[in-house]
């Protein structure tokens, strides 16, 4: 596949022009919606998500068929610093866990249904550490862009991208740090399970990197701090907005890659939903900051996209009760 891109502007530009959600599918959706067999509003959020699907998929009973599961796994050069409780060999360790179907990613994938693939990027060649420059150039983050668009199959109805990748909770502070400003400790957290000393050297190491690296442009901060999983999570939900898929975002790390997306073009996340809340501290302040609920709260913070994987259930929820209840006139009851 060729992508609609071949440089950073260029991307910017598809960002700029991608696709805005069907405004006749989701009136129609919302009238559909108020001839239900139930009181109004009595299935809460569930009616908003299902008119916010609708009205990316222009259907105005949509069906949820072909849920896709993205993993990206990347290496990065900042845990050279010791940001990790775990070696960098777990990404590549865990990427073969994936493909054997022993991960909860893997389970939560088949519980609803859903095609999950994996794509390692890499993972030999570790980004550059961060608090010395850039972590990727502008032409490796391009390609990172690359592989995450090619990534998504364009039968996909619903989208989640997770990842693996040995330090990127450090990574993905610096990011946001970098792009909604204040202190590191603030976007600095446990991670993988680092003990009090670990988190502040996490945000020592936040702190030198954003020193290090003083462009603010959100592209030159994906490049800047993310690793090719973390970009390449921005590259796949980018495509998916232009084909019109509706996307569930997982925790801190892939809100973080979103969060570039959102920077770089006002609306470009309007075709996602947040899966949940991530017990990483800073996930919310991330969430609120992008101005997204999450759909769940379960202290999960295992990455992977398994709290998005999980949220799949609630999506095709509100869907299938939207698209499959009778409405007052064909069960024949009474509005009242």
């Amino acid at each position: 596949m060729t992508a609609a891109f071949s440089s950073i502007s260029e991307f910017k530009s598809v960002l700029t022009n991608a696709p805005n959600p069907n405004q006749k599918a989701m009136r129609d959706a919302t009238a559909h919606n108020g001839q239900l067999t139930k009181p109004p509003s009595a299935l809460g959020r569930l009616e908003d998500i299902a008119i916010w699907y609708a009205s990316w998929r222009g259907e105005v009973t949509p069906q949820i068929e072909n849920p896709q599961v993205i993993i990206f796994a990347g290496n990065h050069g900042v845990t050279a610093r010791g940001v990790s409780a775990f070696p960098a060999d777990v990404t590549a360790q865990m990427v073969m866990n994936f493909q054997h179907g022993g991960a909860a990613i893997n389970q939560l994938a088949k519980t609803f249904g859903a095609k999950m693939n994996v794509h390692a990027l890499d993972l030999d060649n570790p980004t550059q550490d961060f608090t010395k420059g850039p972590a990727m150039s502008a032409d490796e983050c391009l390609a990172a862009l690359q592989i995450g668009w090619d990534a998504v199959d364009p039968e996909t109805d619903l989208l989640v991208t997770g990842e693996m990748g040995i330090g990127n909770t450090t990574s993905a502070a610096a990011i946001a740090c970098a792009l909604f400003g204040g202190e590191p400790s603030t976007w600095v957290g446990k991670g993988t399970g680092v003990d009090d000393a670990g988190v502040a050297l996490k945000s020592q190491v936040v702190s030198d990197g954003l020193a290090a690296n003083t462009d603010r442009d959100p592209m030159a901060i994906l490049a800047a701090f993310g690793g090719r999983e973390v970009v390449a999570m921005a590259g796949a939900i980018a495509r998916a907005r232009v084909l019109s898929i509706p996307v569930i975002l997982d925790g801190f790390i892939c809100t973080a890659a979103a969060a570039c997306l959102e920077s770089a073009q006002l609306g470009a996340l309007d075709h996602c939903v947040a899966g949940h809340q991530s017990d990483e501290q800073a996930h919310i302040k991330l969430l609120t900051a992008l101005n997204k609920k999450p759909l769940l709260a379960l202290d999960m913070r295992l990455g992977e996209g398994s709290g998005a994987a999980l949220a799949i259930g609630i999506v095709k929820a509100a869907v299938a009760c939207h698209s499959g209840m009778a409405t007052f006139a064909q069960a024949g009851v009474s509005e009242g």
